[in-house]
């Protein structure tokens, strides 16, 4: 597997062209949604050698990568739903838990 280290991601360029895949996450349990995203990006990051490197990231792997970065941030699939989907995916959530 294609399996690799990224300190301090930064997201350096977007494309235009955007792609939707269903997404979920252990921390909304058993609750999945329909996201779009930019199908490419391009990330600058530091690897496990200290070696800075750039890479682009196409569709599935896009979207893996943009998910992850925005847990950094303090971000969660589901903040990208509307107040009412949002709410209902958490209440669902919390039954689950």
């Amino acid at each position: 597997p294609d399996l690799f280290f990224m300190v301090n991601p930064e997201i350096i360029n977007k494309s235009d062209e955007f792609a939707t895949c269903q997404e979920g996450c252990l921390s909304v349990p058993k609750q999945y949604a329909e996201i779009t995203r930019p199908a490419k990006v391009w990330v600058r990051y530091t690897d496990e050698n200290g070696e800075v490197l750039e890479r682009e990231f196409n569709y599935l792997q896009a979207t893996c990568v943009q998910h992850e970065m925005d847990h950094l941030n303090g971000k969660l699939f589901v903040d990208y739903l509307s107040t009412v989907k949002r709410d209902m995916l958490i209440r669902k959530a919390q039954k689950v838990l």
